[in-house]
Parts: structure tokens; sequence; C-alpha cells
């Protein structure tokens, strides 16, 4: 068995590797070539923590596993990350375990590489101002992966907590964008694309707020009873996802599906969009949105490239099983 640490992912695996890998899986995907299986996860009763796993299988690639992790709130304390994660990979062929990798930096990086996708294939052209809504860990990564699909000149944000506003400041500065803290009205009215990444379970932005021409990328929902957007804005948009059954289960078309307002059948996988069976964005004027719930293959994914470049810089680990 391979095992890749995970303080060797940093140096291995870039946001354009996460960005090709969960392009190819979501096209699998879309070709009936890849399958995710049925997510657990679970509220165990310690320490606060949501524990799960997210499963599947890549036949076009060859990639089976899972990934084992969650959410634990008392980890800042310790010095440690609140999400935990750890991809175990399996050989196909005999099912017997041939690498365990690191997932917590492979997460944040294959989540940020699905709402990049859906930017690269569903945003205007002329896109100008990136709208950040959320400002926890993640915003980093979805700020950079965002910000490499559209010349945008400034970005635009808002959080929960404004204290922690800082951090999209500094990843702008980074970038080289300049920054500028907003309300909610003006986040709709002036930003052509929207990332939201929270972990709310109220609706944020609403319908009224959001301007003709918008793409959004709401990527936080990814559990029963979560909500970034409110139903009646999901309904008005042009709904694109990474796994329709999730989407309409955990994801954030669950309260306009539930509301009767969306039917499962307007929601379009984002891999038919990458394989050319779908056109995706029609016009200047139209709203798109992407749920971004989080599927396993992603992880598998990445995991694999992870183990594929380990393997040949000599930085995986082996060991008898």
């Amino acid at each position: 068995m391979l095992i890749v640490p995970e303080a060797e992912i940093g140096g291995l695996v870039t946001a354009e590797d996460a960005f090709a890998a969960v392009e190819g899986v979501f096209g699998a995907m879309a070709r009936g070539e890849a399958y995710n299986f049925p997510v657990i996860r679970e509220d165990i009763g310690h320490a606060g923590a949501l524990y799960g796993f997210k499963s599947g299988f890549d036949r076009a690639g060859m990639v089976m596993g899972l990934k084992s992790g969650g959410y634990w709130p008392g980890n800042a304390e310790k010095g440690l990350t609140n999400h935990q994660s750890t991809v175990v990979l399996f050989d196909p062929d005999t099912g017997r375990a041939h690498a365990l990798v690191g997932g917590n930096l492979l997460t944040a990086l294959r989540t940020a590489a699905a709402s990049a996708i859906s930017i690269r294939h569903l945003a205007r052209k002329d896109a100008k101002v990136l709208g950040m809504v959320g400002a926890g860990h993640q915003s980093a990564f979805q700020m950079r992966a965002a910000a490499a699909q559209r010349n945008f000149e400034r970005v635009v944000g808002w959080n929960f907590h404004p204290e922690m506003l800082g951090r999209l400041e500094e990843t702008a500065a980074e970038l080289g964008l300049p920054y500028e803290s907003v309300d909610l009205d003006r986040m709709g009215a002036e930003a052509d694309v929207i990332v939201t990444i929270t972990s709310s379970f109220e609706p944020i932005l609403k319908a009224t707020q959001i301007k003709p021409g918008t793409h959004m990328a709401c990527m936080g929902t990814d559990t029963k009873g979560k909500q970034e957007v409110e139903a009646d804005l999901v309904a008005r948009a042009t709904v694109f996802t990474d796994e329709v059954a999730q989407a309409v289960s955990i994801g954030e078309c669950q309260h306009a599906v539930a509301a009767g307002s969306l039917k499962e059948a307007a929601i379009t996988a984002i891999g038919k969009v990458i394989n050319g069976d779908y056109p995706g964005r029609t016009s200047d004027e139209e709203i798109t949105l992407f749920d971004g719930t989080g599927v396993g293959l992603q992880d598998l994914a990445v995991a694999a490239r992870a183990v594929e470049l380990a393997r040949e810089r000599g930085l995986a680990i082996e060991v008898d099983f």
C-alpha cells in the first residue's frame, strides 16, 4: 500500500491538477461511466462531531474508494483543522486497498475546483466583478480558483462575522485585485459572479437582489436543512449541479424542490455541459446557478492524482498491508 501523508499534499497537487481531475470525473459521471454510492453522514454524539463516508467508482479512470471524515468543531482549540478527512483507494480489479491519502487540503482544492469549473463553463465571458459570500477557511481557495477563470477587475465580499473579512481582503491583494466589503444589496447589484461558501441554515441572498446575467456558485449547502439562497432564487435560475440526486436531497435545490417551484428534471449535471451535450448559458441575461453539493468521486479523483504525483516524485511511503 502507498501512503501519501497530509504534509506532502501541498507540494504535490496544484489547483490546476484539481481542476483537471474534477472536470474529468464530472464528465465521466454524465456519461454514466462513474457513479457515487449513497452518502453516510451522522452526528456521532461525541465532541459535537459530524462524521461520515463518501464513496464511488470511476470506471473510466479505474478509481475506486472512499473518503472518511467530518467536522469536529473543537479542533481549532487543539491546533487542528476542524474538517478532517482521509481517502482510501482500492484496486477495482482485486478489491485490495492500495493507497491511503491525507484528505484535508484535497477537500479544499476539489471544492474550489468544482465552483471554478462552473464559472468557466457558465459565467458570462465579460464578467468583471467577483462576489464572495463567506470568509471562512475555504473562501481563500474559492477566490483563487474563481479568479483564474475570468479577467475580474475587483472583488466584493460579505460575511456573517465582519471581523473575518480580512481573509477576503488579503486573498484579493495576493491576486492583485481591489477589494471592498459590501452589503448584500450591493453584492447582488454589482457582482457578475457570486460564490457562496457558508454553513448557513437560513437563506442569505434573495431573488430580488440578483441582477440578470449573474452566475452563482453555491458551495456551502451539503446537508439536509442547510440553505444559502432563497428557494425563489433557485427557481428563477437555470440550475446545474455536480449530481442531481444529491442536489435535491442535501444541496441548495432541496428547498425549491420541496416547495414545488423547481422540478428535478430542470436540473442539469454540469458534466453534460463539459461533454458538449448541453449548451449551458444561453444568453447574457440568464441567471445561472451551480449547486455544488460535493461528491465522493471528486475526492477520489484528486486523491488518485496525488498518488500518481507522489509515486513519480518518490514521495509515497510504501508499506506491506
